[in-house]
């Protein structure tokens, strides 16, 4: 079928000719009646398959249809018309940014309609813009649209379209719960045009369109078969330390115009396209935590021809499409048998086909055989002989990845704060431990020569012959110094050949200082101080003693205690009854000078274990 047997506008058909189509593909054909009509519909595609021209046809048809409409309305009316707005939700950046593109080509034809392109990894100045000035057509992913519509510059409401694209990865990457809250937002289903494309029509997809789509037309596409079958495959079992060297040969066999290369690891994918580049090969990596201005840079490098080799994750490459691809190189084999489909189908869009090469080393050798069993087919193993594959010199197999890297880029991508040495023990080509670079013929750059410097004089040590008038007041000779310790002038293997009493000698001599002399002083002693009389011991009945011991000490000499009386016998006063009495002590008089005898001062915990004692 051809687009010109649609019933498609006339500006809708212009932007389908400046694209370059003119037969629909598989899907094109089965979706494009359906969604024309209105119908909500549930597809089963893949990137590449023409699913993209579907809904983007879809889309311009309703706008156009809409504003012809509204232009019949006489003036005062036709500006309250709101023209049908679009919304477009797709898993990654670079699909987002690749939806735009393919809208600003098929909408050439349409002047007055507006596209908006609203990602993260950017700043908000841009795309704040293009809400002030108005959209007819939101593209973008699932976070920076929400964060829009919680500043309140965009209102579900007003979608008339909901286009989810490759909703499969969309809710692996975790954005289920967030698509069910777009449509929590929006119209009901009966008011709204929903279309939902997937790669698998697994669970949560159907799940989701049963719960808010209005009875969709499913239409299910194998694009993977088809895809596989437009590839011709090859396989080279290689050891791990050889694969580069193996990789080059391909690559001068096959002199592709332009190459995708996956990796596994965002390291890996660093190396490969250093490595390259020092071989004469112009090649830029692309990973995840890329700035989204140079991810941006190299696919539109990539896309203009300018760039021909590219080293990707999978994280990375999601969403890329690149026309005309000609070669893929699995450089390590997925650890995931779905990636190998997803990775080799970047050469075969369209209709196309590609040339896809797998490197199985013993690392990742095992995942080989989960491959061969989801495509359903055994990849051809290919030999590498000397007449096949001639052999090429590598000018980085002497370099090391440090020198590859430059200082700068490699310290933005450190985990560590700070720059780092260039050696890779961290301590530099001088000091203990550090290595010259394998194959670095620079001489160490000489170092400016140091001017003489004048000695330093340093101050004189402080003695402590310096009087003090603390030191004047106390009566100390100022002049005494402490004895200087013994010093340990034996070894660790002497002690340890000592017995048990010679140790003890040894170790009284060297740390005990008790019962040392102290050094003489020719300072006159001062004069000791006066002797300052104890406090006389409490008698009985004294405060301090307890009740029971004043009671032994006075028994049978002083009336015994009642209430309401003192010890001489004299009446008191009743206490309150909401106070306790306190047994009062029998006034003594002052010690003699024979009881007042010389005693040491007693602490509390001395008191009371006497009295203890006096109680027991």
């Amino acid at each position: 079928m051809k687009f010109k047997e649609l019933p498609l506008h006339e500006e809708v058909i212009k932007g389908i000719e400046s694209a370059g189509f003119v037969d629909c593909m598989p899907v094109q054909e089965k979706v494009l009646p359906g969604a024309l009509q209105g119908r909500d519909i549930m597809a089963q595609s893949k990137t590449g398959s023409g699913k993209t021209a579907v809904f983007l046809i879809t889309l311009l048809q309703k706008f156009v249809n809409a504003r012809d409409e509204a232009r019949k309305l006489p003036p005062e009316e036709a500006f309250k018309v709101k023209l049908p707005v679009a919304l477009i939700i797709a898993p990654t950046r670079e699909l987002a940014v690749q939806i735009e593109d393919d809208a600003r080509i098929l909408s050439s034809g349409i002047p007055d309609f507006r596209i908006g392109c609203f990602y993260g990894g950017v700043g908000y100045a841009k795309q704040d813009k293009q809400v002030l000035e108005g959209v007819d057509l939101i593209i973008g992913t699932p976070g920076r649209i929400l964060d829009f519509q919680q500043m309140g510059k965009l209102h579900f409401k007003t979608v008339d379209t909901f286009v989810i694209d490759e909703a499969d990865r969309l809710f692996d990457m975790g954005f289920y719960p967030d698509i069910q809250k777009m449509f929590k937002m929006m119209v009901v289903r009966e008011q709204r045009q929903t279309m939902l494309f997937s790669a698998t029509l697994g669970t949560r997809v159907r799940n989701l369109a049963w719960d808010y789509m209005n009875n969709p037309l499913e239409i299910e596409v194998q694009p993977e078969e088809i895809t596989v079958n437009l590839i011709t495959q090859g396989l080279y079992h290689v050891a791990k330390n050889e694969k580069f060297d193996l990789f080059l040969r391909i690559m001068a066999k096959e002199n592709p115009t332009n190459a995708l290369i996956f990796t596994n690891t965002k390291a890996k994918a660093v190396e490969i396209s250093k490595r390259l580049n020092v071989n004469g090969y112009t090649t830029q990596y692309l990973m995840g935590d890329l700035p989204q201005s140079k991810r941006l840079q190299v696919i539109n490098r990539m896309k203009s021809g300018e760039l021909r080799f590219l080293v990707a994750t999978d994280v990375a490459a999601r969403g890329l499409q690149i026309d005309d691809l000609e070669f893929v190189v699995n450089y390590d084999i997925p650890e995931d048998f779905e990636s190998y489909v997803h990775r080799i189908g970047r050469t075969a869009r369209a209709g196309k086909s590609g040339k896809a090469i797998m490197l199985a080393c013993e690392q990742f050798v095992y995942g080989l055989e989960a491959i061969e069993n989801y495509i359903q087919m055994k990849i051809p193993v290919l030999w590498a002989d000397e007449e096949t594959l001639p052999p090429v010199e590598d000018k980085s197999a002497k370099m090391r990845f440090r020198d590859l890297v430059d200082e700068s880029e490699y310290a933005s991508r450190s985990n560590s704060s700070g720059p780092r040495s260039r050696n890779a023990s961290g301590r530099g080509k001088g000091a203990p431990g550090g290595r010259p670079r394998s194959g670095d013929s620079r001489k160490p750059r000489p170092s400016a020569p140091r001017a003489a410097s004048a000695p330093i004089e340093r101050p004189a040590p402080r003695t402590t012959t310096k009087s003090t008038p603390r030191a004047q007041a106390s009566g100390k000779p100022v002049s005494a110094t402490r004895p200087k310790p013994v010093r340990n002038d034996k070894s660790y293997n002497d002690i340890q050949k000592m017995d048990f009493e010679e140790r003890i000698a040894y170790y009284k001599q060297v740390y005990c200082t008790e019962g040392k002399p102290t050094v003489a002083s020719d300072a006159p002693k001062a004069s000791p101080k006066p002797t300052q009389k104890p406090r006389p011991r409490p008698q009985a009945g004294v405060q301090g003693d307890s009740w029971e011991k004043t009671q032994a000490k006075s028994k049978g000499k002083q009336p015994s205690r009642t209430q309401g009386s003192t010890p001489q016998g004299k009446p008191q006063a009743k206490p309150q009854p909401k106070q306790q009495a306190r047994p009062q002590s029998k006034p003594q008089a002052k010690p003699t000078a024979v009881e007042a005898a010389p005693q040491k001062k007693q602490g509390l915990l001395a008191r009371l274990f006497k009295r203890k004692k006096g109680d027991a």
